[in-house]
């Protein structure tokens, strides 16, 4: 099992945005995942994990018995300076959130006819296939479904795969990403982080 190192669990303390996790609907453990951080050292995203713990998995049975779900938070951020005025930062989008998730997927999935060593090729192939579906989130590989957010109705970007699937949407000041395998997206709901206790 993955712990969350000190310095990402301090990370989500740092983070100048609010986390967002399933709702109180969700019933099964948590946890701390990965964050994600700009060269000054400021905290951009993050994400926790709900359910099983994902795991690379070859067998097609093992995958089918997987039951997770990854909620990814991204800091909604303009193009702006970065902290040395040197340069631009990148804007952050729902495609953001959108690529982030569909890359979490492919870092949990491992086709069963795949040897370790064409493995990285394929997630080469298929991380670059990620970021392009997630550029065109109005193209025809995503559909629509409202999801609560706090309680409100949020329209998501959906799309699903034979390796799971993944959404994406916005809430006030972030945009959220998720993905997973088992648990049915269209009976998800999402609320602002109160307690990160709940994730350690």
């Amino acid at each position: 099992m993955k712990t969350t190192s000190r310095v990402e669990a301090e990370g989500f303390l740092r983070a100048p945005f609010a986390w967002y996790g399933l709702d109180e609907a969700f019933t099964g453990p948590r946890r701390l995942m990965q964050i994600g951080t700009a060269a000054d050292g400021t905290v951009q995203y993050g994400s926790m994990g709900h359910g099983d713990e994902p795991s690379i998995k070859s067998e097609a049975v093992a995958v089918e018995k997987e039951r997770f779900a990854v909620v990814v938070t991204v800091a909604a951020n303009p193009v702006r300076r970065t902290g040395d005025g040197t340069g631009v930062l990148e804007a952050t989008t729902v495609s953001s959130a959108a690529w982030l998730a569909g890359s979490g997927l492919l870092a949990h999935t491992w086709p069963a006819n795949l040897d370790h060593t064409r493995r990285d090729d394929w997630l080469d192939q298929q991380t670059e296939t990620a970021f392009e579906l997630a550029d065109d989130l109005e193209g025809p590989a995503w559909s629509t479904l409202s999801l609560p957010v706090d309680g409100v109705p949020v329209p998501f970007h959906y799309r699903e795969s034979e390796f799971g699937w993944v959404l994406a949407g916005s809430a006030t000041g972030v945009h959220i990403g998720a993905y997973g395998r088992g648990m049915s997206a269209y009976g998800l709901g999402f609320s602002a982080v109160k307690d990160l206790g709940q994730y350690a």
